[in-house]
């Protein structure tokens, strides 16, 4: 029995970690989708529901390029909003476009219950050894650890550079390096080396620098296509990025509890998926000094339509601005980059009258 050709959606650099899993733990083969572009877009768009979020959109597109490029089994997974219902409604479309795979879904299994995230990997492959299995896993969670530290200190330099390009370079052998690795002395050693090439980058950086906290949706908040490569804009204009939302935080490191106590003042209900998150890092930015906040989000993300009103109790109460971006197949690069730089100026304004 051949292997299985596996495929999991686009999500920031955690591929890497997924690959692991994927190819160490189930002993089976990955297959890349290719890098989103606007065909990703238009395929997902083409075959979607009208009014589905975007993210919707980006995945089946990334499916339908993934099974094109050989992949025979595709993943999906759950979450706390409409993505729980992504799964059934991906393989329902693919199936009535033709395509022969096989589907996991996810959003069956639970954290709750680890053995239902087993029931689901053996549907990729019967024969899988638990031990494999676990030990994957465990490393892949210390890779995403890894992979948000990095990322956290190219955002705090990257807008700095003196070489253009440097700490990408960087950052895409560190990933490609990763791939590499078979256990956690591998990974510390990897994680270390290139932490001490990071540091030694060039940068000039001045004493006072415009700093920008971003919050939203989770999709969009992780995947730079999806959000226009928000991040490195900002960083042209010489930003510091602050983004708390990643897995590292959100998953591995759950807070849920200590979260809904903490913004009791400005919701009393959690409003689902990131809402919570949204609304108390939009509070630590404003408190910590942070020049401006940018909320983003897919079109139609209804728990990040909730939040909206509550950023602006935040912004009058602590006098900080904060700016809404929603992103849909529709979005133009001009449009966010105009507005973007008048966000900038504003907040360089600002920051010069203190």
């Amino acid at each position: 029995m051949s292997k299985a050709k596996v495929n999991f959606p686009h999500l920031g650099s955690y591929n890497v970690a997924i690959e692991h899993i994927i190819t160490k733990g189930l002993d089976c083969e990955y297959v890349y989708a290719p890098p989103i572009t606007k065909k990703t877009l238009e395929l997902g768009a083409k075959y979607s529901p009208d009014f589905v979020c975007t993210p919707f959109k980006y995945n089946l597109g990334g499916y339908i390029e993934a099974i094109e490029k050989g992949a025979n089994t595709l993943i999906q997974i759950g979450g706390t909003c409409r993505l729980s219902y992504y799964g059934e409604l991906h393989e329902q479309i693919l199936k009535d476009l033709g395509y022969d795979v096989k589907f996991i879904n996810m959003a069956n299994a639970s954290f709750g219950n680890p053995l239902t995230f087993y029931d689901e990997f053996k549907k990729i492959n019967p024969k899988i050894n638990v031990k494999k299995v676990a030990q994957a896993t465990m490393l892949a969670i210390k890779m995403v650890e890894v992979i948000d530290k990095v990322e956290d200190f190219i955002r705090m330099n990257v807008g700095f550079e003196v070489e253009d390009g440097s700490f990408e370079k960087l950052h895409q052998e560190f990933l490609e390096d990763l791939r590499d690795i078979n256990d956690k002395k591998e990974l510390s050693y990897i994680y270390k080396l290139y932490m001490r090439k990071l540091k030694k980058l060039e940068v000039n950086k001045p004493k006072n620098p415009l700093k920008v906290g971003i919050v939203g949706e989770y999709y969009t908040i992780m995947d730079e296509y999806s959000n226009h490569y928000m991040e490195k804009e900002l960083a042209k204009r010489g930003i510091i990025v602050e983004r708390w939302m990643n897995i590292s935080n959100s998953v591995v490191h759950n807070t849920a509890k200590e979260v809904k106590q903490s913004i009791k003042n400005y919701a009393k209900y959690d409003m689902g998926a990131t809402s919570m998150y949204t609304i108390k890092k939009a509070i630590d930015y404003a408190k910590d000094g942070c020049d401006g906040i940018i909320h983003v989000k897919s079109f139609g993300c209804t728990p990040e339509i909730d939040t909206m009103p509550v950023l602006q109790r935040i912004s009058e109460d602590y006098k900080i601005p904060i700016i809404y971006f929603s992103f849909d197949t529709q979005t133009s690069d001009i449009g966010i980059n105009t507005r973007l730089e008048a966000f900038y100026d504003m907040i360089m304004m600002r920051k010069g009258v203190k």
